[in-house]
């Protein structure tokens, strides 16, 4: 929906901006300053209604008209509202799907909302269609909708007898296309042999992505000519596809684990820290902080130790912090001394306790 204003009502006049809107769909803000105020000029009024400023839609000029204390006297104790069409010798009706909603209201202004609405026929000789009773005078002031005497109304319309002139831009699918180049293998140039198994890739989207892989495919010390392997070593094939994977998509891949679910959550941490690792290794920060983000679910009372020195490894900050906040907490303290997993610490991290000692003292 293209925003179309926003109308200030404030007395019994309207003053704000209004946005001419060429497609076929907007939105415009009824503002109603000082609401007690605006039902009394209506009391005291010949004329019940108060208009909003004119705003354009689809080429055609319209307005809000609300009437604080109803449009007759058999709803008198209600707020009306209608939107009406403004431009004369309309003899062709325009279908027009609408609705009025609180601005807080959101899932009423969703596009798909209001198109759903029975479209009502606007022209010259039916120039307004709305709610008598669009709301109760008494539920509007116990609501939440009214703060400070004031509230705001939303007209959302959409017209279906007009063209919509505003152009759609499709969602990107850049990483699906490059994504695509990697499966169907075409163009790839390099290739590498990790953990028994053979990968092949494209040299120029993988120094696009890491600078390690830039030094060392395209640098003075360039490894695999267009005939030869590259060799990893120190990595698991399932590890490096999964790096793989990231490169040409920007996402982190799903696990490569087949197990019940009570070992998968340690399986998916061991595998979360290889990544990590991995990730670190080749310069990826994005697929790193992914990692950390992870891994800090998987933090428990057996675990913090391991992905503390982890984190200390690689530089997580993050992810440190996460493990110190994990064990300065009183309950997972306790639970650690009881389960002697603070004397292994004291024995192989002692790093990880002078940090510790330092988060107490901070």
């Amino acid at each position: 929906m293209s925003f179309a204003g926003v109308s200030i009502i404030d007395y019994g006049k309207a003053s704000g901006h209004a946005i001419d809107v060429s497609a076929a769909s907007g939105y415009h803000l009824l503002v109603v300053n000082r609401y007690c105020r605006t039902k009394y000029y209506a009391s005291v009024s010949t004329v019940r209604m108060i208009q909003s400023l004119p705003f354009k839609v689809g080429g055609h000029r319209w307005c809000i008209q609300y009437f604080p204390d109803g449009n007759a006297e058999e709803c008198a104790n209600s707020v009306s509202l209608f939107l009406a069409l403004l431009d004369e010798n309309v003899t062709e009706a325009l279908k027009v799907q609408y609705d009025f909603s609180f601005v807080d209201d959101l899932e009423k202004q969703d596009s798909a909302y209001i198109r759903a609405n029975e479209p009502h026929c606007f022209s010259s000789s039916h120039p307004a269609w709305g709610y008598d009773g669009f709301i109760k005078r008494d539920a509007l002031q116990k609501s939440k909708h009214l703060n400070k005497d004031c509230f705001t109304i939303r007209c959302d319309l959409v017209i279906a007898t007009t063209v919509d002139l505003s152009i759609k831009v499709p969602p990107s699918t850049i990483h699906q296309h490059i994504n695509d180049l990697l499966l169907s293998k075409e163009g790839t140039d390099v290739t590498f042999h990790v953990g028994g198994e053979t990968f092949v890739a494209h040299r120029c989207v993988l120094a696009a992505r890491s600078t390690v892989f830039k030094a060392e495919l395209f640098g003075p010390t360039k490894e695999g000519t267009v005939a030869s392997v590259v060799q990893i070593q120190d990595m698991e094939a399932k590890v490096f596809r999964a790096l793989l994977n990231f490169v040409y998509t920007d996402s982190l891949p799903g696990t490569e684990i087949d197990m019940g679910e009570e070992k998968k959550s340690g399986q998916e941490a061991l595998w979360l820290q290889h990544l990590l690792a991995a990730a670190d290794r080749y310069d990826l920060q994005r697929l790193k902080v992914l990692c950390e983000e992870k891994l800090c679910k998987h933090i428990d009372v057996k675990s913090v130790k391991t992905i503390f020195t982890l984190a200390e490894r690689h530089n997580c900050c993050g992810l440190k912090e996460v493990c110190l906040e994990f064990l300065k907490a009183p309950a997972n303290l306790k639970e650690i001394t009881a389960a002697d997993v603070f004397d292994d610490i004291i024995r192989t991290c002692p790093f990880l306790l002078k940090e510790l000692i330092g988060k107490f003292a901070s």
